[in-house]
Formats: C-alpha cells, sequence, structure tokens
C-alpha cells in the first residue's frame, strides 16, 4: 500500500512540475490571467488592487484596465522597482543624469525612464513616448504621429506595438497566423521569444506579442498592421549589463524587424541596399540592406585605429545585426546572456533598424544606441567625452555598463563612434 501511496504522490508531483514548467511566465506567449489586468471594480477581497493612477477601490480604468490607462496598466509589473530587475523596463521613481537615481534596466529595448530624466535637454527624443499617467509618462513635446506614419502621438502606449492579448502566432511551419478573436485555431503552447518551436497541431506566441498583420491597436483603431513580427530569439535572461559576468546580452535577430517597424514607421524605410548613385536620404535597413562587403569592416573592427578582428568575435551588442535566416534552431544556439555567440555577419547579413536604435529608449537622442551628437565616445586619456547634463556615471549606465564613473575601460582612448562598426571611416 506505501508503495502504491509513494508512486502516486511522484507522478502527483511530476503533473504539478510539468504544469509549472510550462507555465512560470504571466504571459506565457498569449492572453494571459485577465485578472492580472483587468478588475472589475479594482477591488479584490474588500481591499483595491491598484491605486497606480489615482484609482481607488471600486473604480477601474478604460476597458477596466488595472491602470489609468493601458501602458499603466502594463508598468504595474514591468515598471516594478528601482533595481535592475527581470522583465522590467522602465525605472520608478524620479530619474536625472547629473547624480539621482539613474534608469537602471537593462533589457535590450531599453529602459524608457531615459525619456523622462529631468537633467538632459534630449528629453523626449530619447524613445518611444508611450502615455501612463501612473508612472509619469506623457506624451511626446515634439511629434504628433509617428516618423513616417500615421499612429497618433496622442494614442502611443505599449499596446501600440504588443497585442495584450497576443493572437498572433507562430505555427510548427514556421508560419504566422493571425486569428480573430474566439476562431478556431492551433492554440499557443509557449511562449515565441526564446526560440521554441511548437509541436504539430500547437503554437507559439510571438515574438515579445509583438502584434501581426491585420493588429489594429485599439487606442489607434486608423492604424492596421500589415506586416508580422520578425524572426527573433532572445535569452531567458536579459535585463543586464553588457559587462556582467558571461559576456554581452545577445538577441540573435533572424529577418523581418524592419519590415515590421514600418508597420507605423513606412515612410522613414529605404528597405533595398545603398549602391553608388542612389537617390533618397534614408539608411537602407530590411531584408534586402545586405552589407555585402561590408561585412568585413564589421568583423575587422575592434575600435578606433584597431582593425585586427575576426568574425568569430566581432560581435557587439551596440551594432546587432539580422542574420537573414528563419531557423530558430541556429538562432537559439546565438542568443545568450552567458557565453552567448560572439560570430559576428557574414555577406548575406542585413541592416536593422535596431541595428542602431533601441526599441523602447536609449540614453542618447533618437534612441539610438550611441550618442550621434560628438565624434568621439572617449577623449584622449579614454575618459568619456563630456555630454549636456549627463555624468559619466550616466554615460556609463547608457551604453549598459562599458564605464564607470571616472574611465571607461570598454572603450580605448579617443574612440569614435560606432557607426564606424560598419563604415570605418577612423
Amino acid at each position: 500500500m506505501k508503495i502504491k501511496m509513494t508512486i502516486m504522490l511522484v507522478a502527483i508531483a511530476l503533473v504539478t512540475f510539468g504544469l509549472f514548467g510550462t507555465s512560470q511566465a504571466f504571459h506565457d506567449g498569449g492572453v494571459a490571467r485577465c485578472e492580472g489586468c483587468h478588475t472589475m471594480h479594482n477591488s479584490l477581497n474588500g481591499t483595491a488592487m491598484r491605486t497606480t493612477g489615482g484609482l481607488v477601490q471600486f473604480q477601474a480604468g478604460p476597458w477596466l484596465l488595472q491602470g489609468a490607462d493601458a501602458s499603466s496598466a502594463c508598468l504595474n509589473c514591468h515598471g516594478t522597482g528601482t533595481a535592475t530587475s527581470s522583465y522590467h523596463v522602465s525605472t520608478e521613481g524620479a530619474v536625472d543624469s547629473i547624480g539621482g537615481q539613474l534608469p537602471n534596466q537593462y533589457t535590450p529595448g531599453g529602459d524608457f525612464s531615459w525619456i523622462r530624466t529631468t537633467t538632459n535637454s534630449v528629453g523626449s527624443s530619447r524613445g518611444h513616448n508611450i502615455i501612463a499617467a501612473g508612472f509619469g509618462y506623457v506624451q511626446d513635446s515634439r511629434l504628433t504621429a509617428a516618423p513616417g506614419g500615421t499612429y497618433s502621438a496622442a494614442a502611443l502606449g505599449c499596446t501600440g506595438c504588443h497585442n495584450p492579448h497576443g493572437q498572433t502566432r507562430r505555427l510548427d511551419d514556421g508560419s504566422y497566423v493571425n486569428p480573430a478573436l474566439g476562431s478556431a485555431v492551433a492554440p499557443i503552447e509557449e511562449s515565441g521569444s526564446y526560440g521554441a518551436v511548437p509541436p504539430a497541431g500547437f503554437a507559439v506566441g510571438a515574438y515579445r506579442l509583438l502584434g501581426g498583420a491585420s493588429y489594429v491597436p485599439k487606442a489607434d483603431p486608423s492604424v492596421t498592421f500589415t506586416a508580422n513580427p520578425p524572426a527573433a530569439v532572445a535569452p531567458s535572461s536579459y535585463n543586464r549589463t553588457d559587462t556582467a559576468p558571461g559576456g554581452q546580452t545577445r538577441v540573435a535577430y533572424g529577418a523581418g524587424m524592419s519590415e515590421w517597424c514600418a508597420n507605423c514607421h513606412s515612410g522613414i524605410h529605404l528597405t533595398t541596399a545603398y549602391t553608388s548613385g542612389t537617390a533618397g536620404l534614408r539608411h537602407p535597413a530590411g531584408n534586402n540592406a545586405v552589407l555585402g562587403a561590408i561585412a568585413a569592416n564589421y568583423n575587422a573592427y575592434v575600435s578606433s585605429g584597431d582593425l585586427t578582428g575576426v568574425q568569430a568575435t566581432s560581435y557587439n551588442s551596440l551594432v546587432p545585426f539580422e542574420e537573414q535566416t528563419t531557423d530558430f534552431a541556429v538562432l537559439l544556439s546565438h542568443a545568450g546572456s552567458s557565453n552567448a555567440s560572439t560570430v559576428g555577419p557574414d555577406a548575406t547579413s542585413t541592416v536593422s533598424c535596431v541595428s542602431c536604435h533601441r526599441a523602447h529608449a536609449s540614453g542618447f537622442a533618437s534612441m539610438v544606441r550611441y550618442d550621434l551628437a560628438d565624434a568621439l565616445i572617449t577623449d584622449a586619456a579614454g575618459v568619456f567625452e563630456p555630454r549636456a547634463g549627463m555624468t559619466t556615471l550616466a554615460l556609463a549606465a547608457a551604453y549598459y555598463g562599458r564605464g564607470d564613473s571616472t574611465t571607461n575601460s570598454a572603450f580605448l582612448p579617443a574612440q569614435r563612434i560606432l557607426c564606424n562598426k560598419c563604415h570605418a571611416k577612423d
């Protein structure tokens, strides 16, 4: 009898572990637990569920959200805390770049807090200006619509890019489907952000729950997406500095990132590779923006004056690229936050929007990964070049830990900006 009972308990434990093993993430690639974002009355067991944005008990935000707006509801979880941690994309509290609390989330997309630092004139140009009243985020002070598009700046929030209900899914053959709510379709088994390939009859979610073709953001229903999310794989641990033990964090971008960005920014996209005599003022980005001979520059470039690099160790997370593959096994083998692949591009790799920009925000104008306002990153002594309103600590944070309060050991003296990683003009 005891043996039978032991076997039964082991079986229950295994089933329980299996359930938890596939259900650790809140979203799990698709629609999450409803009560995590919505509330009938902003009340649970007699107390208010959320007070963010001035909500009181028996009151809810629009769409019965636990926040005054959609982004505040998102940041209830993704904005929690002032220490670097997990899936957080915003640093709470007042932030500045002089000596107080710095933005300290280091997800690949960047910390939204850079756009509300209090002591730098660059201000809202540092990122996508999500509107989250409960967390101090307001409408862009400069733009009324997305550059190159029509998405209203007055409606921009997290759900402008991410589909909170996660209908878009990737099937076992690699194709995407975008079913209408309530329609019969392969169920989502797990997240699609970490390289999983679903078994036959199942699906995984879209990369980072990004909206797919036919997605209509509720905040601005005049916009309809035409492109599906990219093929990309992120490491499971990604909120860390580039100087943390194990090396740089690498998101393996396969294909389609720029095409997806063009859902809102189509007017500033040049998706064909530049050739001599080509008209236009836009940098090429997209599946056709092939590096070609430029890949040799990338692989050789170590720093200003040092072109001794080799492809096997040339990858730099401040200048990522797309590999032009949709093979998730390959992408998974390259992604990582500990001992990630350091292999650089080949001639078929391409330039992407995220090669230069961060998706959320950065410490620099135009949400670029490095400062374009000066030719130099460091001076002749190897110290950060001064930036208006930014201490060396802030610059080190903006460069994802590549430096400290006095020097910058990650860049050599007189290091020029990283456009040169591809263009090698110095």
